[in-house]
């Protein structure tokens, strides 16, 4: 391995509280000589406000070591939908993240945006894109987890209320990012290695561990944060190693 891409919330941290060990392990991790990229489906915060939440947790990361699912965003709408007026539904600011996308607060719009479900998410809001997705304009969502874990337990996620919104309004959302196939490749080459060198670790073994072994890289569940049993005995897949934590990390890279 040349390569690890890493989850963040529920695999280093839970409510921005390092998880027993982490900080550790992804120093082990650097210093065996791994590239690292930080890849996450946090919509709330920048790359930048992440990476020094981790910095002041011992983390030894930087703002280039994150990868978002709004940065991600960004990229896809300037690519694919230059200068749509886009409606932005979502749990936190990150516009700064979002450079050369013209974010509209009224009117009509061409491209409906969601991203991290929180009060935000209310009838009003959810209504109003239903209406703008029946007069045609496109949806596009950074990711679709149903729930995410916090100290207090199991929150509901944008995942929960997409599903609705297409059943609704007949449409399928374009997803962008994990586990969209992209969102990978574009971590790939933000490493340069190919996905035969990395491996991603990861809560969620359908978006972070299956998603990843479905584009070549190699897929370790940790069973923390969002991790149920049950979602492990019936997942699509197996997953390619199971660590009881990420602490547990720099023992596998020395098996391997």
């Amino acid at each position: 391995m040349r390569a690890a891409l890493i989850d963040i919330d529920g695999v280093l941290t839970v409510s921005w509280k390092a998880l027993p060990g982490t900080v550790q392990a992804l120093e082990q991790v650097r210093e065996a000589g791994l590239r690292v990229a930080l890849v996450t489906n946090n919509t709330s915060r920048t790359r930048a406000a992440i990476a020094s939440r981790l910095a002041d947790l011992g983390f030894p990361v930087g703002a280039g070591d994150v990868l978002t699912a709004p940065a991600a965003t960004a990229a896809y709408l300037r690519e694919h939908f230059p200068g749509a007026r886009c409606l932005l539904l979502n749990s936190g600011d990150v516009r700064d993240d979002l450079a050369g996308v013209t974010l509209v607060e009224e009117g009509d719009v061409d491209v409906v945006v969601l991203g991290g479900a929180g009060a935000e998410f209310g009838y009003e809001a959810l209504n109003r894109v239903f209406r703008q997705l029946q007069r045609g304009a496109r949806l596009v969502s950074m990711h679709r987890n149903l729930y995410w874990r916090t100290e207090g337990g199991l929150d509901l996620d944008t995942g929960a209320f997409l599903e609705g919104l297409e059943k609704a309004a007949r449409v399928e959302a374009e997803v962008t990012g994990k586990p969209a196939p992209a969102f990978f490749a574009s971590a790939l080459d933000h490493l340069d290695v190919d996905a035969s060198e990395a491996l991603m670790v990861g809560d969620d073994i359908e978006s972070d561990v299956l998603a990843a072994q479905r584009s070549g890289i190699t897929g370790v569940l940790v069973k923390t944060g969002k991790y149920l049993p049950e979602t492990h005995r019936d997942a699509s897949g197996t997953p390619d190693h199971v660590l009881d934590s990420f602490a547990d990390l720099p023992a596998l890279l020395d098996a391997g």
